[in-house]
């Protein structure tokens, strides 16, 4: 029986892992103005045909992203002055945008768990500047949020 709960678990992370790394694909190319977030995640699901979990996961966290947009921002230009939004690499951009739209909206996500999954998709994409960056700014934002 423990073992099916951490195989459970398994598949959970997994699946909120592709959802990530779809979301944030969305989000970046966006950032090149050719396609809104949402049109491209479309595109990318209909290319993959992936698990219909993963795909809500993805579509939930583009609209954060999207309808939060505003907000996030000036919440990292708030936690991080150093480093403006608009001077900011359009990945790590990307990556800030998608990672706290998750923390601070996605109730499906303990904080802490987010935290570590970006910082991770962080390292991979960016490099360790980035991952610095996230682990930085998310700490503090998860600190300071309503209820923490």
């Amino acid at each position: 029986m423990a073992g099916s709960r951490t195989h459970g678990r398994s598949d959970v992370a997994r699946t909120a892992h592709a959802g990530r790394r779809l979301a944030l694909a969305a989000v970046f190319e966006a950032e090149f103005g050719q396609r809104t977030p949402g049109a491209i995640l479309e595109r990318h699901l209909a290319e993959t045909e992936g698990d219909p979990v993963t795909a809500e996961f993805a579509r939930a966290l583009v609209a954060i992203v999207v309808a939060r947009r505003e907000e996030i921002d000036a919440l990292i230009e708030r936690t991080a002055p150093q480093y403006p939004v608009v001077q900011l690499a359009r990945m790590d951009r990307s990556l800030l945008r998608c990672a706290i739209g998750e923390v601070l909206h996605s109730a499906s996500t303990p904080a802490r768990v987010a935290i570590a999954e970006w910082v991770d998709l962080a390292r991979t994409y960016s490099g360790d500047p980035a991952r610095r960056l996230m682990n930085g700014v998310l700490g503090k934002i998860a600190r300071d949020r309503p209820g923490a």
